[in-house]
């Protein structure tokens, strides 16, 4: 039909059959950014927040959120993560936290879609715990900056 995975020959939407596909070491890495007030991220460096400490509690959300891909995206496989990191970083100009996520299993089909969830719910994280203080924080560039293993080998962004 399109080229796409996802579909069948009619425009169904499929779940990509990887029974026949090689188990190979996988890696995702995908990053985001949650630009904010330059008094937020104060706040949040100096842990200055009643819900608790913004960095820690996003990054354990963003773990959490890696494994429960499956659940969230429709027709992605359920796969067993060996590895979810999760690193959060305070940018000064412009006032940001930079989200970087690695996702790292041995299988049949890549770990992109938990890479890239994985930043995003630590991005709703940190507006979640900062919107009180802050209307005007913006989650941006979700995206992904590098994969390997698999049939298509080595992606590594621009």
């Amino acid at each position: 039909m399109s080229g796409l995975t996802h579909f069948d020959p009619a425009g169904n939407a499929v779940m990509v059959d990887v029974a026949d596909k090689a188990v190979t070491v996988r890696t995702a890495t995908a990053k985001g950014r949650v630009a904010m007030a330059p008094s937020t991220l104060r706040l949040i460096a100096e842990r200055g927040f009643k819900k608790g400490d913004v960095l820690a509690v996003a990054q354990l959300a963003g773990i959490m959120g890696a494994k429960r891909t499956p659940d969230l995206v429709p027709l992605c496989h359920p796969l067993p993560l060996e590895k979810v990191e999760v690193a959060l970083e305070l940018v000064e100009d412009p006032p940001s936290v930079e989200i970087t996520a690695t996702c790292k299993l041995t299988g049949k089909t890549g770990v992109e879609m938990e890479a890239l969830t994985a930043v995003a719910v630590a991005a709703l994280t940190v507006y979640d715990m900062c919107k009180a203080v802050d209307r005007t924080i913006r989650i941006s560039d979700i995206r992904l900056v590098h994969k390997a293993g698999g049939r298509s080998g080595e992606f590594r962004a621009a």
